[in-house]
């Protein structure tokens, strides 16, 4: 009686953290969709800049009233969240960019192969056991994303490849994130993440012509600032309730939104090689999130690889 109990609670719980993570995508989706809507009318330094002081106001606020800001950091924390505030600065610069110019399904469908892209980082650079399933599984998602840019094709769009590059951004910050010590908040990684990112597009802003932000920029500028709080707020519990290895692949329901909301606000119908390639790489997200189930399963045969602190 007692281990049904406990296994009918445990699934309550891995129930609510796919709940939690799918409000998470919602909200990342909708920030993007939002950002988007500012394309040809503000300079996307400026918007990132005035996005990002809203963002600080609101998550310094919070870690003032939780008393994080008095957290010590070390010297090499120091460094570790610099790097991770480069990753973020670029991948924000590369991802945004990109969707000025692309389909939004289209650059959301490349961004699920961080996973396996940061599996292949791990096993190279921190020296984590990786299998050949497993690499196949990443050489599979990474015809996945050639299928989506179709390079050299009459279809090709060469802003996709900034698609790429901010996924390598986004492994640079994944990896300095999972080296640096647990016992900082994750609040308090994102406002120092958010407030260094803030600060270097209000720098490069003044490199540039600003734009007269009238009632619908601010509308569209707060409200990406409100959904992609909502995005970090949910992922956190997303991540603290319920099994990761069940509630991790709802990180893929992105994709539904994110087509959904190009297709309403934009007019953007997916293609059928947007399709094909998205599919393999949540195919191949998925295989790996079940082999690293596996691998939990099975701590004796193969060690585990570390689990990520935070995701953004």
């Amino acid at each position: 009686m007692t281990s049904l109990t406990t296994t009918e609670g445990s699934f309550g719980e891995s129930m609510r953290g796919a709940v939690f993570m799918t409000l998470s995508m919602i909200g990342f989706s909708c920030n993007d969709a939002m950002f988007k809507l500012l394309a040809g009318k503000v300079p996307l330094f400026q918007g990132m800049f005035l996005r990002g002081l809203i963002i600080c106001a609101v998550l310094g606020t919070l870690a003032a009233m939780r008393g994080e800001l008095k957290t010590p950091i070390s010297p090499r924390d120091r460094r570790l969240l610099g790097l991770r505030s480069i990753g973020e600065l670029f991948a924000g610069i590369c991802f945004l960019t990109a969707i000025f110019h692309t389909s939004l399904a289209n650059t959301t469908a490349i961004l699920q192969s961080i996973p396996l892209v940061m599996t292949l980082a791990a096993a190279f650079l921190l020296g984590e056991p990786v299998g050949w399933r497993r690499y196949l599984a990443i050489f599979v998602g990474l015809v996945g994303v050639l299928i989506i840019i179709r390079p050299g094709s009459e279809g090709f769009n060469s802003f996709s490849l900034l698609a790429v590059v901010a996924v390598a951004f986004v492994t640079l910050r994944d990896l300095t994130t999972r080296l640096a010590s647990p016992n900082i908040p994750a609040l308090l990684v994102s406002l120092i993440t958010v407030s260094s990112v803030t600060a270097c597009t209000g720098i490069f802003s003044l490199f540039i012509d600003w734009a007269p932000v009238g009632p619908r920029e601010w509308m569209a500028i707060c409200a990406s600032a409100t959904f992609l709080i909502l995005g970090f707020h949910f992922g956190v519990h997303a991540m603290r309730v319920g099994e990761i290895s069940v509630v991790a692949p709802f990180r893929y329901s992105i994709l539904i939104w994110a087509t959904l909301l190009g297709w309403g606000i934009y007019g953007e119908t997916p293609d059928i090689w947007m399709v094909v390639g998205g599919a393999l790489i949540v195919a191949t997200g998925l295989y790996s999130f079940h082999r690293e189930r596996l691998r939990a399963r099975h701590p004796m045969t193969t060690p585990p690889v570390a689990t990520m602190q935070h995701r953004i």
